[in-house]
């Protein structure tokens, strides 16, 4: 792939501005296009409401020091918006096509026969989908070798993480030239299997529910559980990786408290997955093992662990949460 190829975005909405923000931000000329048939007054309404929201965000990236101003203007022209009718030109000889539609089956379909009939044979097609399996969307498309799911979190020109997740009939090939793509403009792309929730959707959902339920039951209010969050489970996992947490301090720690919480709930949902069982049994704990869900064992530990602390120690600093002095 050429260093700084044309990227395109199907879908003109909040998704579509923030990947068009990303990749222009990069110096990749963007093509933003509009997927939905519109009267000539109202795409221009679009069309200056997306421009407009794309200079606002590069403006408010320079006031954060992460561009100079004089830059604004340069990046926003690096980002053309078409409407459906001008599609045809605007797919052609693109190497890299973004479905961001509404999360709707006829939407999905409509815009993924537009692109099929005019997309290059050889480009990657990705949806952005937050809740379709690309084993199922891959029937959509007329090249389902190069498509997969890539589910950027919003707002996507902010939070690195994209979650690719190719379908059965997904090339290796093309994973790694998207997953390449990314990260050359500075995202972390992670690749997981067709499962409904893919990574974070998944966990978060988890926590989220958690949270509203123990407003529910009276636990605490709801600003004392969102300091909890901010500056309890979101400091650590800012740092640890929930896996790469459970070795740090033992996985015997959660197997211990998950049967604890499971008996005294009496909620199957706190149970102990097979998995923790399984390396209490084989003895893979975690860091003292030198062995969990990670291997330890060529790795120098006291100078993870004095990396870890001092990022632990940059988390507080920004958060402006130092310990006070006597």
């Amino acid at each position: 792939m050429p260093d700084k190829e044309v990227i395109a975005a199907v879908g003109a909405g909040r998704m579509g501005r923030g990947m068009a923000i990303a990749f222009a931000y990069s110096g990749h000329p963007v093509r933003l296009i509009d997927a939905k048939p519109r009267p000539a007054d109202a795409f221009a309404a679009v069309k200056a409401a997306a421009m407009e929201d794309i200079s606002k965000a590069l403006t408010q990236l320079a006031s954060f020091g992460l561009l100079d101003r004089d830059e604004v203007l340069a990046i926003c022209a690096r980002v053309t918006c078409h409407s459906i009718d001008q599609l045809p030109d605007a797919l052609a000889e693109v190497p890299v096509i973004f479905e961001g539609v509404p999360e709707t089956m006829e939407a999905k379909r409509a815009a993924f026969n537009l692109i099929s009939r005019h997309a290059c044979p050889e480009a990657i097609v990705a949806s952005t989908t937050s809740t379709m399996l690309s084993n199922t969307l891959q029937d959509l498309v007329t090249h389902p070798g190069r498509f997969l799911n890539a589910h950027w979190l919003n707002p996507a020109y902010l939070v690195p993480l994209v979650e690719l997740s190719p379908g059965d009939q997904t090339d290796d090939a093309t994973t790694q030239r998207l997953k390449s793509l990314l990260e050359r403009i500075g995202k972390v792309p992670v690749v997981c299997s067709a499962s409904p929730g893919y990574i974070v959707p998944r966990i978060q959902a988890l926590a989220m529910n958690e949270a509203a339920r123990l407003v529910e039951e009276g636990v605490a209010s709801a600003e004392d559980i969102d300091k909890a969050t901010k500056y309890g489970f979101g400091f650590r996992f800012a740092v640890l990786g929930l896996l790469e947490f459970i070795d740090w301090g033992g996985g015997d720690i959660l197997y211990y408290a998950s049967r604890y919480m499971a008996d005294a709930t009496g909620e199957e949902r706190f149970k102990t997955p097979q998995i923790i069982e399984d390396n209490m049994a084989q003895g893979r704990t975690g860091l003292r093992d030198g062995e969990g869900f990670l291997d330890y064992a060529a790795m120098d530990v006291a100078d993870y662990q004095q990396q870890r602390i001092g990022a632990f120690a940059a988390m507080l600093r920004h958060l402006d949460k130092m310990p006070v002095k006597g």
